[in-house]
C-alpha cells in the first residue's frame, strides 16, 4: 500500500483530519500526520464546522489530534501521496514557504493529492490550477479561479478527480473523496 503525508495545523477541521487519517490507515496505507514547527507526539487543536442553515458554517471546538511524525524530519520523496484537510489551517499554512514546497513536490512529481474544503487555499497558493477542475468549500471558489482553475460546484457529498488531484467541498464527501483518492493511489 501507499505511504501518505497528511499536512495540517491548529484548527484544522476535526472530521477532515480524523476521518481520513483513520480511514486511509484502515485501507492499509501508512499515514504520517505533520504540522510545521511541531513534533511527533505534539497535539494540534481542531474545529468542527457544521452546516446548520446559516449563511456559512458554524464552528465549534473539536478534539485534539496527536501528530505521529515531525514536519522538520520528513522528506517529500518518501511519500506516494498527499492529503490536505480543510478548516482554518490552510489559511495560514499557505504563508509558510516550507509547506508550499511540499505541496509543489507532489504536483511536480505527479503524485496523487487529495484536498478537501479549505484545502484549496493551500493548493492555490502553491501551484497553478490551470487546466484543473477543483472543488472546495464555496467560499474558496475565488481562490481556485485566481489560481487558474475551473471551480467545480458539485454536491456537498461528491468528489471530483482532475488528473492526479481529487477534491471535494466538505466532510460530507468523505466516502466519495477517499474512494477516489484510494483509486488514484
Amino acid at each position: 500500500m501507499a505511504r501518505l503525508l497528511l499536512i495540517a495545523g491548529d484548527f484544522v477541521e476535526d472530521y477532515e483530519i480524523m476521518v481520513p487519517f483513520q480511514a486511509l490507515q484502515a485501507m492499509g496505507h501508512e499515514v504520517d500526520a505533520v504540522c510545521p514547527d511541531k513534533r511527533e507526539g505534539d497535539r494540534i487543536r481542531t474545529a468542527i464546522h457544521d452546516f446548520e442553515g446559516d449563511q456559512t458554517y458554524t464552528e465549534k471546538p473539536g478534539h485534539d489530534f496527536s501528530l505521529n511524525a515531525t514536519f522538520a524530519e520528513i522528506s517529500s520523496d518518501d511519500y506516494d501521496g498527499l492529503v490536505i484537510p480543510g478548516g482554518r489551517a490552510p489559511e495560514y499554512l499557505r504563508l509558510d514557504e516550507r509547506v508550499l514546497e511540499v505541496v509543489r513536490h507532489f504536483f511536480d512529481h505527479e503524485k496523487p493529492v487529495a484536498a478537501i474544503c479549505h484545502g484549496a487555499q493551500l493548493l492555490a497558493a502553491a501551484v497553478s490550477l490551470e487546466g484543473r477542475r477543483v472543488s472546495a468549500y464555496p467560499a474558496c471558489a475565488p481562490e481556485v479561479f485566481l489560481a487558474g482553475g475551473d471551480y467545480a460546484e458539485i454536491a456537498l457529498d461528491q468528489a471530483i478527480v482532475s488528473g492526479k488531484l481529487v477534491t471535494a467541498p466538505a466532510w460530507p464527501a468523505h466516502p466519495a473523496w477517499l474512494a477516489r483518492f484510494h483509486e488514484l493511489l
